[in-house]
């Protein structure tokens, strides 16, 4: 049995050993000093030209890299004419499927978001832009071969104009001024659109447009998201070399001048077999070019002219047509060159400051190719005992009236109608067989 000492003595010591319990699980559940809270940070890209394939690809690519590092959200710095309308709508479907949110920029003074622009500039979580800049001008125009007629013209604005009220419908911006942007082709400046609901923000400038963002409410696939922008880290997500080569490549007026280059390459390398270099850059050029009418609105009419055209400068080479055959393939690369890309946009057609000196260049190229045939056709013969005629030479033996000349280094057997002293200049005058007709020179 325990005695009565026995059992206080345990239950001093059951108290002890509870209070130091709950003094440890107290201490280690008590907050330490607060760690720095991790860095805000934000991704920018700059899409400046066409939207064409190679832009939707870099949109693509960045939104990725922004989920991936971390950034709350994406910029995307905006200075557009417009452009193909089926890379529009990749960039505009994953902008409206994007947990992460995407700020569209127009940025900098001078920018515009036009066309295509004007939907992505649309879709955006946060539509912003600088002082200086506008938005607008989205009617559809022709793209990939031939002219609309009237009901498909209609078709295809109807379309459109429903597509981009259902973008504003979704982020609560102007029906209204976006359906007219399509039908009416109206624009509207930074202050204009900001006033008309258009856009959210006016910035100046990067920073300036983060702190305006800053506690703003976003409504993305993934639910709203507060934006905690002010004092945020800018990260800048360039084009790497291989999007920047396919975006110059996928310019109408490079593209042009590549299949010229192209085919010329592989014209002097079937006219000069083993020179190698022409053929190998002709090859390079023809497959750029072919990756660029991909994304161009390719016209193959207006190929096959410029075919002929360059079919028609060769034969003025081969054939005797006073000229006709060049005329007729200035023409033809002209008109060719106008109707390769079919699009009343002027962004995505072949300027005049390329096609008339290409084309000027091409026909003075065939036409000194042409002048040198003629000069080597109506030249005298320079080989063979037809190239004696008319060469002076010496004569080695008196000629009475046959005796010995020196021609080209040789001695000939020469004979003459009058008399020629040894050391007197010849001239022949004729070739009969191994003998030459001489007469004095001079």
């Amino acid at each position: 049995m325990w005695s009565q000492r026995h059992l206080t003595a345990l239950l001093r010591r059951r108290r002890l050993l509870g209070g130091l319990l709950l003094m440890a699980s107290l201490s280690s559940a008590a907050p330490g000093p607060a760690g720095p809270a991790p860095a805000r940070q934000v991704s920018v890209a700059r899409i400046d030209g066409v939207i064409n394939p190679v832009a939707a690809q870099y949109f693509s690519e960045s939104l990725q890299k922004a989920r991936e590092n971390g950034s709350a959200f994406l910029v995307v710095m905006l200075d557009t004419p417009g452009g193909l309308d089926t890379s529009m709508r990749v960039i505009v479907k994953e902008m409206l499927n994007s947990p992460l949110p995407v700020v569209v920029y127009v940025h900098p003074s001078g920018a515009r978001a036009a066309s295509a622009g004007v939907m992505i500039t649309l879709a955006a979580h946060v539509a912003a832009m600088s002082p200086g800049t506008n938005i607008g001008a989205a009617h559809p125009v022709a793209l990939g071969g031939g002219q609309m007629t009237k009901e498909m013209s209609e078709k295809v604005e109807n379309d459109a104009a429903a597509y981009v009220k259902s973008i504003a419908e979704k982020r609560g911006r102007n029906v209204q001024w976006a359906e007219r942007a399509v039908r009416k082709s109206i624009s509207a400046t930074e202050a204009e659109a900001l006033r008309q609901k258009i856009v959210d923000i006016v910035a100046p400038d990067i920073r300036s447009l983060l702190e305006q963002m800053d506690g703003r409410v976003v409504e993305t696939v993934s639910g709203k998201v507060t934006l905690q922008t002010r004092g945020a880290r800018v990260v800048e997500l360039e084009m790497d070399l291989r999007h920047r080569i396919l975006n110059v490549i996928g310019d109408p007026n490079v593209a042009y001048i590549l299949m010229l280059l192209g085919v010329y390459g592989l014209i002097f390398e079937l006219s000069n077999p083993g020179a190698i270099l022409p053929g190998v850059l002709g090859a390079i050029s023809l497959i750029l070019a072919f990756f660029a009418f991909q994304t161009l609105p390719i016209n193959y009419a207006g190929l096959l002219l410029i075919l002929l055209a360059i079919g028609l400068f060769i034969a003025e080479v081969k054939v005797h047509s006073l000229g006709l055959l060049t005329a007729g393939g200035i023409v033809s690369m002209i008109l060719g060159s106008l109707m390769l890309f079919d699009s009343s946009a002027p962004y995505l057609r072949v300027s005049w400051a390329v096609i008339i000196p290409v084309t000027a260049v091409t026909a003075a190229f065939f036409l000194l190719a042409f002048s040198l045939v003629i000069k080597a056709r109506l030249r005298r013969p320079t080989t063979g005992t037809e190239g004696l005629i008319g060469e002076v030479g010496v004569a080695r033996t008196p000629l009475t009236p046959e005796g010995r000349v020196f021609l080209h280094g040789e001695l000939w057997t020469a004979v003459s109608d009058v008399p020629v002293e040894a050391g007197e200049p010849v001239k022949v005058v004729g070739v009969e067989g191994l003998k030459v007709r001489v007469t004095r020179s001079g």
